[in-house]
């Protein structure tokens, strides 16, 4: 049984499952999701980790939550605005916001987490998005993994963590690079970083599905 079809236990003063979720969000926000356990959540609660159990029966359950409660903040106020184009470019957006507040949701998406009540919400609104166009769902989901490859590819392409942008993660590249062996990479390197080249990829990204729609 997954944990939304559990019921949950009788509250305790300053101990429920949406203050755990809070608790253990503020650490991986904090530190990581490698510093998320049932014993750092509940020293964070000032409570036993015993007692974390009666609402949380394991880790996995309590990454479950965490990554729906993320998904609540992925939800475009309705209504959605009227094209596709401009509809999708919003949930987009609310997305990136997210997992900039919380990069560790990166690292759920690789552990295949399961989807909950929030979850299911955006992709319904996502799917909502999609309304105005004369296409069957299979269809719509494929623009919609699309999108969803585009926007998780910017993330991880432009953590910190990750890649050629990792900063002080990727102290050789200097070295490297005045080796004089890659002379278009270093030219590259020295622009400034884009703030409009998520909106810029994204939109070719649509341009092409709006093309491909229109071969149809």
């Amino acid at each position: 049984m997954n944990v939304w079809s559990r019921p949950e236990a009788p509250r305790r003063p300053a101990l429920s499952r949406e203050a755990i979720v809070a608790a253990a969000i503020a650490i991986a926000d904090a530190e990581g999701l490698a510093a998320v356990s049932i014993r750092r959540v509940a020293a964070e609660l000032g409570a036993r980790a015993m007692s974390l159990y009666t609402y949380i029966e394991r880790k996995e359950d309590l990454f479950d939550l965490m990554a729906d409660q993320v998904s609540a903040e992925v939800l475009v106020d309705e209504p959605l605005p009227a094209g596709w184009r401009e509809a999708l470019l919003a949930i987009a957006r609310k997305e990136l916001e997210a997992v900039t507040r919380h990069p560790w949701r990166v690292d759920l998406v690789a552990q295949r987490v399961n989807v909950g009540p929030n979850g299911l919400r955006h992709l319904e609104q996502s799917l909502a998005a999609l309304d105005g166009l004369e296409i069957d769902r299979t269809v719509a989901l494929r623009i919609l993994a699309a999108v969803d490859d585009y926007v998780l590819g910017h993330i991880v392409r432009t953590s910190p963590r990750m890649g050629v942008a990792g900063g002080d993660r990727q102290p050789h590249l200097p070295d490297l690079l005045a080796t004089g062996e890659f002379p278009r990479l270093s030219e590259a390197m020295k622009a400034e970083p884009d703030a409009a080249g998520f909106e810029q990829g994204l939109g070719w990204l649509l341009d092409g599905i709006e093309t491909g729609l229109g071969a149809r």
